[in-house]
C-alpha cells in the first residue's frame, strides 16, 4: 500500500464519486416520474419528499463536491492543455447544472408547485446517461 501515490488514491475515490453522483441523477428523476401520480400532501407524497430531500442531501451533494474537488485536483495533475478535459469539464459542468434543476423540480415539490410530467421526468432521466457516455468516452480514449 506505501507504493500507492496520492494519484491513484485520488482517482479511486473520484471515481467511487462519480459512481454515487450519477446514481443519484438517475434515481432522482425516476421518484419523480412515481411523485407525479400522488396527490399533494397525501401520506405517499410526504414519504416521495423525504426520500427525495435524503437521497439530495446525503448522496447527491456530498458526491458531486467529492467529484468536483479530487476531479480538479486529477485534472491539475494531468494539466489542463489538452482539448479533451476542456470538453469534459464543460460536460461535467453541464451534469451540475442537470443536478441544479433537479434540485428546485424537488423544492417544487416540496412547495406543492410541481408543473412538469412524468413523461418530462422520464425524458430528462436520459441526460446524465449521455453525457456520462460521451465523459467516459473522452476519459478513455483522450482525442
Amino acid at each position: 500500500m506505501a507504493d500507492i501515490e496520492f494519484y491513484e488514491i485520488a482517482k479511486i475515490i473520484h471515481i467511487i464519486a462519480v459512481i454515487c453522483w450519477m446514481a443519484g441523477l438517475l434515481y432522482l428523476p425516476r421518484i419523480f416520474v412515481y411523485h407525479t401520480q400522488v396527490e399533494k400532501n397525501g401520506e405517499t407524497d410526504k414519504i416521495f419528499q423525504i426520500m427525495e430531500v435524503k437521497l439530495l442531501r446525503f448522496i447527491m451533494n456530498p458526491a458531486m463536491i467529492i467529484v468536483f474537488v479530487f476531479g480538479l485536483y486529477l485534472a491539475y495533475e494531468f494539466g489542463f492543455d489538452a482539448k479533451w478535459i476542456h470538453i469534459k469539464i464543460a460536460l461535467v459542468l453541464l451534469l451540475a447544472g442537470f443536478h441544479g434543476f433537479i434540485a428546485k423540480c424537488r423544492k417544487n415539490f416540496a412547495l406543492g408547485q410541481n408543473k412538469y410530467s412524468q413523461k418530462f421526468f422520464r425524458l430528462i432521466n436520459e441526460i446524465p446517461i449521455v453525457l456520462a457516455i460521451v465523459i467516459v468516452t473522452l476519459v478513455i480514449l483522450k482525442p
